[in-house]
């Protein structure tokens, strides 16, 4: 295993505990993540936050048991929309290597990246009728550029999909 984090120390624990099962070995992907640890290794892994608290799952919760019973003609008529920020850069989730104490500065440690990638927000809508257009928003979000962003591409995909 350590010969193959030497190679590749870029592999995340899935792809190690692949080619240590593949070589024999019976053991889970956590037990394959503490022997990593074991010899010494240690891997950056980004947090992962939950998307919705308590309330807004509630809610969600709520609005689909009222829409539980709809028709397929009912939901033929709806369209759903959402905002998403990307960010189109190598590793844009932070660095994951896999390295010993004392290896930051190793080269094979290292790879080249982009300091500051610049994020793109894009706007768009779905319906059962197709999806609407893709709209590049150019700033934050607020009360007034998501009107716009309703006036401009949201109703005028309304017409398109003759969903009104």
């Amino acid at each position: 295993m350590e010969r193959a984090v030497k190679q590749n120390p870029f592999k995340n624990v899935g792809e190690i505990h692949k080619e240590w099962t593949a070589a024999g070995v019976s053991a889970s992907r956590t037990t394959t993540h503490r022997r990593m640890q074991d010899m010494g290794f240690s891997c950056r892994i980004p947090c992962v936050k939950p998307l919705l608290n308590n309330r807004q799952r509630q809610k969600r919760l709520a609005w689909a048991k009222d829409k539980k019973d709809w028709t397929a003609a009912e939901w033929s008529k709806v369209m759903f929309s959402d905002e998403s920020t990307f960010c189109i850069a190598f590793e844009n989730q932070g660095p994951r290597v896999w390295r010993k104490r004392g290896e930051a500065h190793n080269p094979r440690c290292l790879r080249s990246s982009v300091k500051f990638p610049q994020p793109v927000m894009v706007w768009g809508a779905m319906s059962s009728a197709g999806v609407g257009p893709l709209c590049f928003l150019r700033s934050k979000v607020n009360a007034a550029v998501y009107q716009d962003v309703l006036e401009h591409f949201m109703l005028p995909a309304v017409n398109q999909l003759k969903l009104a």
